[in-house]
């Protein structure tokens, strides 16, 4: 069954991408009041310009990865009234690549690296990547890692909770960004495995 789902993930095309990421109705209903803040096509352009300083259009090629697609949801409280363990925003992404040994690689060769070489350095405006940490995950069909960052800023402490996948040559990505020094790994598994359910589907052109 595997080799025949990464055989299917040949024929995906880039349009379809859209449908494998998760609609708000399909994420836990703790994110139902939440609203779309960022989401469209993620070519390689577009992605290297939200990565890390260092990334461009021709090292992600190098990489094998071809274009993807992202819908980020941002919760509608303000800032100011916020407590520590909120969250703060949530996202699916899918990156297509042009193998399944490019995803492996990425996950594994990548992932962690860009966020490791990068603690107590600038990552954004007035944002300073303060720590990282491995998380050991589970549910997944094939490969995965999971991280956490802590990133400081003029609000204070933000948690990011990472989770990267391969399905044949997609790679997902699910991440919930809350507020202070917290984890939620148990929550982004949970979105991680209906974003795996998610892109099977279209793999296998359920949706």
């Amino acid at each position: 069954m595997a080799d025949l789902l990464t055989r299917a993930t040949f024929t995906v095309s880039e349009d379809s991408l859209r449908k494998a990421v998760l609609e708000r109705d399909m994420l836990p209903k703790k994110f139902g009041d939440f609203e779309v803040f960022r989401e469209g096509p993620l070519d390689n352009a577009a992605m290297a310009k939200q990565s890390f300083s260092g990334t461009s259009t021709e090292s992600l090629q190098a990489h094998g990865r071809i274009t993807g697609y992202l819908r980020e949801f941002m919760s509608p409280l303000p800032t100011s009234s916020l407590t520590v363990g909120a969250n703060v925003a949530v996202a699916t992404v899918v990156h297509l690549f042009e193998s399944e040994k490019a995803v492996l690689a990425w996950i594994d060769e990548v992932f962690s690296k860009q966020f490791e070489e990068h603690v107590g350095q600038s990552i954004a405006a007035e944002q300073d990547l303060v720590a990282v940490t491995k998380l050991l995950v589970r549910g997944f069909h094939d490969h995965a890692a999971a991280l956490r960052t802590v990133q400081s800023g003029p609000k204070g402490l933000v948690s990011s909770t990472i989770i990267d996948f391969r399905v044949g040559r997609i790679l997902g990505v699910t991440y919930v960004v809350a507020y202070g020094d917290v984890e939620c790994l148990a929550l982004v598994e949970q979105i991680g495995v209906c974003l795996e359910r998610q892109i099977v589907r279209v793999v296998l052109g359920s949706v």
